[in-house]
């Protein structure tokens, strides 16, 4: 009975998105992560303070960590306060991280960030991707596509009036 009552005010969290990485890299497979993360943190990933451009994760002893995340400081902490730039680990179980090192070996291959949401319980996850880079003319392809797309759709709003 309290689910249901829970479903109609639920507070609309901002998702964090990388853009850029859809843009700049070919995204093979998705995996989610969890994030270690200190109490302002996650406020301030709460009220959509982070940034994900020029993110990357890596595999170090065999523990997957994120790098170059912008993660805005909270206004409001007083003491305990964060470092924007952190590294901040990433909770995987063994068998992942084994299993995107090894994907990773291959030439071409990087892990790249591509959002931060939370999930239905309320923790902050990570949406990683295991991405190859994009060449120039396949980027101008996209980049052409989308504006020959627009212009159908500007000509069709044309004679729909």
């Amino acid at each position: 009975m309290s689910k249901d009552k829970n479903k109609g005010n639920s507070v609309r969290v901002p998702k964090m998105e990388n853009k850029k990485a859809f843009f700049n890299y070919e995204i093979i497979e998705k995996i989610e992560a969890g994030l270690t993360l200190v109490g302002s943190e996650v406020k301030s990933l709460r009220q959509g303070g982070a940034d994900l451009t020029g993110a990357f994760a890596r595999i170090l002893d065999n523990e997957c960590w994120l790098l170059g995340c912008n993660i805005a400081p909270y206004k409001q902490a007083s003491v305990y306060k964060h470092e924007p730039l952190r590294k901040r680990k990433l909770l995987l179980h063994k068998r992942q991280i084994l299993k995107i090192e090894s994907k990773l070996q291959q030439k071409g291959f990087t892990l790249v960030p591509l959002r931060i949401f939370f999930n239905d319980r309320g923790y902050a996850k990570i949406e990683l991707g295991i991405a190859r880079g994009k060449r120039q003319y396949d980027k101008r392809d996209k980049i052409k596509g989308r504006e020959q797309k627009n212009d159908v759709a500007k000509s069709m709003r044309k004679y729909k009036r």
